[in-house]
């Protein structure tokens, strides 16, 4: 499906919770933020019937996200619900890789493709006070498991303030180099002021050629990250949702005072 602006939107992005096993200090501040009530999370048959409808409008790619996706109980099933949906040709997940070495294996046999692994320091000590409590090794443990179950290519985000020239990019790059994995450099964003850049080594944050929808976990289709504009499948219908975010979507992301990334799954 072509937007106004003749790009072509065939990728949805899902957010299948706001919670998360981190507390990254870019993400959220320390103590955690307000949950959402179980009731506002949409239930798997809910996302699927999304993903149903979305597919008649020419989606053909998808992404798992969160908060941290594999927090959420069942997610190997949600994946293999959309897995089987003969339209979808990609399907893949981001994951802070904390619950990969248990997880990795169910989830390739449910259907998922590939995996991207967010990692912002090879250093231990570093991962622990950017992440407030994350141990690196259950990471590096994760990333070792999903390539084994063969959940490739995995490729691994790397958020980044300026550089990748900074000390973390070099030692998470080099890491990749090792394991034969691709790095992505993500600039870090801020939405409120409408600043971000485009992704190294990936094709995130180029307006010109955004193919992207996103759905939050609480329902609301989003046409662009940086746009407070929000389209509830509960209210609307799934149809309608997606006809008004594809319509909407702007030219080029400006702000959002909204949502954060927990909850609009970046």
């Amino acid at each position: 499906m072509f937007d106004q602006f003749d790009r072509n939107i065939n990728y949805l992005r899902i957010s299948v919770t706001d919670r998360c096993n981190l507390r990254c200090n870019y993400c959220m501040p320390a103590e955690g933020v307000p949950l959402m009530h179980h009731d506002d999370i949409l239930r798997y048959d809910e996302i699927v019937e999304l993903v149903k409808k979305a597919v008649q409008y020419g989606i053909n790619k998808v992404r798992i996200t969160g908060g941290e996706p594999l927090v959420r109980k069942g997610i190997a099933s949600l994946i293999e619900m959309i897995a089987a949906i003969p339209e979808i040709l990609d399907l893949s997940l981001t994951t802070n890789g904390i619950l990969l070495t248990k997880l990795a294996v169910d989830l390739k046999n449910a259907g998922l493709q590939r995996v991207n692994v967010s990692l912002d320091t090879l250093d231990p000590v570093r991962y622990t006070l950017i992440t407030r409590w994350g141990d690196i090794n259950q990471v590096i443990e994760g990333i070792k498991a999903a390539m084994k179950a063969g959940l490739l290519p995995v490729k691994i985000n790397c958020v980044i303030k300026n550089s990748t020239d900074e000390p973390d990019a070099q030692s998470v790059g080099n890491f990749g180099k090792q394991l034969g994995l691709e790095v992505r450099y993500i600039h870090q964003m801020d939405l409120v002021n409408g600043y971000f850049r485009g992704v190294i080594g990936g094709d995130g944050g180029n307006c010109a050629s955004c193919n992207r929808l996103r759905l939050t976990s609480n329902g609301l289709i989003k046409p662009c990250l940086f746009s407070n504009k929000a389209y509830s499948i509960r209210t609307l219908g799934p149809a309608k949702a997606l006809e008004l975010a594809l319509s909407n979507k702007p030219v080029c992301g400006s702000f959002n005072s909204t949502g954060e990334f927990y909850n609009l799954g970046g």
